[in-house]
């Protein structure tokens, strides 16, 4: 009992490091090391329990999965940074700004097809806030609905596929299976492949961001003053087929290959950023300049990640070896409500750590420990992986600590306050928290349609 609550004292200091600015990867590593020398020291932690951390590294260097990761950073980067993105937003205008509300779901339209090539909530949030905010705002909207869905949209990369979230979701998740089949002793050979979760998404991905076009239309009805007809010299004339088309097209390619079997996620994810290279070179806007600026985001953003998977391998050896994870599930599988108190209680928990810690975090060193738990009290892990996914998504929007939010600030006018930010996020919370709901009484929305492929 003693080492399961020093792993949960280890837990706490993670937390309040990275409150405090540390950078994630080396927090998370050099934490646990430092509890594990305390431990040794004091005769707490067994020092053999460390020579498991190479095979680990190994594995993940040898796991294929993973190499999709940085493919689709590269895919999601070329489309910013090449301004196939704002070239979208400036043709959608076009089409539907001189609408009450059009430029409005132009926004969410663009932010939903460049959250589900990027899936990283920080680059789209960004994205959005510098080439779809200011439109609105001279558009004459309201600043807190343009806030709000420049905001919301950034965030439906952790729920749209093809999503990096839920390709480091499905790994992990995969992993807890197993883990959980083995302490049921069951053999099972079937897992949980990134392409099952990529499948499992669609449905809750697509009505959430049917749902979100819903919200504007109501203010156009309710409030037309808050969502105007943009003027005609905001909306440049500009054919929208060639615009819209090669990257919707590129999207289906990708996705399209992963749910027909036709390719692994790591293949697509291949043809994705081959694909993105080709649109930039196709529309002149791959310069030596502009290959030097991708080359690097994707280095870092790749690097960024691996690195946290590293420092989160070296802490949840730690956390096992103190026998935290055991401690979880004891006071999950004994709580009054049963599993799915239990799910509830988790649930919570993710969507209070998602204030303080970003989605890579959490995957990699949360869902390892309360995933096998969950999974053995019988939770389908397709299902759960979705909720974890749109749980984190409104996490990231929720005030006062949503990260989403202070990205938007980073890149907001100063003319907008942040109340404004935090009153426009308000509907969109409502909203994602209503799929939550919705699933948590009909996970055949998830289901179903990999039950067709399949």
């Amino acid at each position: 009992m003693v080492e399961g609550t020093i792993a949960l004292w280890m837990f706490a200091t993670v937390c309040v490091l990275l409150m405090l600015g540390f950078p994630v990867a080396l927090t998370l590593a050099g934490t646990a090391l430092g509890f594990a020398a305390t431990g040794i020291l004091t005769g707490h932690f067994d020092a053999t329990q460390l020579l498991a951390l190479p095979g680990r590294i190994y594995g993940t260097m040898g796991n294929e999965t993973l190499v999709a990761v940085p493919l689709f950073i590269l895919m999601g980067v070329v489309l910013e940074r090449a301004k196939i993105a704002e070239a979208l937003l400036t043709r959608m205008a076009a089409a539907f700004g001189r609408r009450p509300g059009g430029l409005g779901i132009s926004v969410i339209i663009v932010g939903a097809m460049l959250a589900a090539s990027t899936g990283i909530v920080g680059a789209t949030v960004v994205t959005m806030g510098v080439i779809s905010l200011p439109t609105m705002l001279r558009a004459g909207y309201s600043p807190a609905l343009a806030t709000g869905t420049s905001c919301a949209t950034g965030t439906l990369g952790q729920i749209i596929p093809p999503s990096i979230a839920l390709v480091l979701l499905g790994d992990v998740l995969s992993n807890a299976y197993q883990q959980a089949q083995l302490k049921l002793n069951v053999i099972n050979t079937e897992t949980l492949s990134v392409g099952d979760l990529f499948v499992g998404a669609l449905v809750p991905g697509l009505l959430l961001v049917a749902a979100c076009p819903l919200w504007i239309i109501a203010a156009a009805l309710w409030r037309p003053e808050s969502v105007p007809p943009a003027a005609a010299s905001d909306s440049p004339d500009a054919p929208l087929l060639r615009a819209i088309a090669p990257p919707l097209l590129l999207i289906a390619i990708v996705l399209g290959s992963i749910l027909l079997g036709a390719a692994t996620p790591t293949e697509a994810a291949g043809v994705g950023a081959v694909g993105a290279m080709l649109l930039a070179i196709e529309r002149g806007t791959l310069t030596r300049d502009t290959l030097r600026s991708i080359s690097q985001s994707t280095l870092h953003v790749s690097s960024m990640v691996f690195m946290i998977l590293i420092g989160a391998a070296v802490f949840s050896l730690v956390f096992r070896g103190y026998g935290g994870d055991q401690l979880i599930e004891h006071h999950l599988s004994h709580l009054s409500g049963g599993p799915n108190m239990a799910l509830f209680v988790v649930m919570l928990a993710i969507f209070l750590l998602g204030f303080i810690l970003d989605f890579i975090e959490i995957t990699f060193v949360v869902v390892p420990i309360v995933g096998p738990v969950l999974l053995a009290m019988g939770f389908d892990p397709l299902w759960l992986g979705i909720m974890i996914a749109i749980n984190l998504q409104t996490s990231f929007l929720t005030p006062p600590f949503g990260f989403a939010l202070f990205y938007l600030r980073g890149v907001a006018d100063a003319s907008v306050s942040t109340q404004q930010i935090y009153q426009g996020v308000l509907p969109f919370i409502a909203i994602q928290l209503s799929m939550l709901l919705v699933l948590w009484y009909w996970p055949g929305l998830v289901s179903w349609l990999p039950g067709i492929i399949n």
